[in-house]
């Protein structure tokens, strides 16, 4: 594995087969800066070629996991007059995030969210584009951009893709927030602790899970299930046939065949 980046707003640990990162302004309950936001592109980038990392864990420190946009860096792209021709320096902070936001939601990663305190904003954007999303007793969830005279810019197509549009419309429309219960019912997270305990257990399970399934059969199976609804169906299904040829004449689609005969783990669940 290559030297992780040094970073000044996460905290990057690599713990077996997870990459484990913390966003990391604990003051500021983790708002999303324009250095976050750089600084968490690089590291999926960077880890994109990795196969020693198969999941990433995204949480925040002390207790929040962000509390959305940095105020600074709206204050500063608000005293920045564009001159002609140039992009409105607004335009770029909210680009910035939107293609770090799809840039997570594309990785081949499993990503994993722990939500806890404050869920708001961009930082909601991010938990709606995990693969598995654990809520804390303490996570509130919100869209509040509309009581700030302002629109979910970059988030919104996100959430759509989560919850589905007339949920999202009632979130957005009413800037609601909401609790850990409810961002469960509505599928926001999939599942819900009562406890730090019980957080890091949930957490180890999906991180042991991920360690048992094949890592390209996962990024494959991930990429397959971006494009649905995206392309038609027998296209889709036909890419879908000669992939599925593909894995199953691979070394992975091999080894799990015979590791299914033989009774035994196969190779990619043993190690980190």
């Amino acid at each position: 594995m290559e030297t992780l980046l040094h970073c000044e707003t996460l905290i990057l640990e690599k713990q077996g087969p997870a990459l484990h990162v913390t966003l990391n302004r604990p003051d500021v309950r983790n708002a999303m800066s324009l250095e976050m936001v750089a600084e968490l592109s690089a590291v999926f980038s960077q880890i994109e070629g990795d196969t020693s990392i198969r999941a990433v864990v995204l949480r925040g420190a002390g207790g929040h996991f962000c509390a959305g946009g940095d105020i600074k860096d709206m204050a500063g792209a608000r005293g920045q007059k564009p001159a002609e021709g140039e992009e409105d320096p607004f335009y770029r902070l909210m680009r910035a995030f939107g293609q770090m936001i799809q840039q997570v939601n594309e990785s081949s990663k499993v990503v994993i969210a722990i939500a806890e305190g404050a869920v708001i904003g961009g930082g909601f954007g991010l938990a709606c584009v995990s693969d598995v999303a654990i809520a804390g007793p303490s996570a509130k969830f919100g869209m509040p951009e509309t009581t700030l005279g302002v629109i979910p810019a970059q988030i919104a197509p996100f959430v759509v893709e989560r919850i589905g549009l007339t949920q999202a419309r009632r979130l957005a429309l009413l800037g609601l927030r909401v609790d850990a219960e409810e961002a469960c019912r509505l599928g926001i997270v999939h599942q819900m602790a009562e406890s730090e305990v019980e957080i890091d257990e949930l957490l180890g399970q999906a991180v042991e899970r991920v360690r048992m399934c094949a890592p390209n059969a996962t990024a494959e199976t991930k990429a397959l299930l971006h494009r649905a609804g995206h392309e038609s169906m027998s296209g889709l299904l036909d890419s879908a046939a000669e992939k599925f040829a593909t894995a199953i004449r691979s070394d992975e689609g091999s080894e799990g065949t015979l590791a299914f005969m033989q009774k035994r783990a196969p190779s990619w669940a043993s190690g980190e």
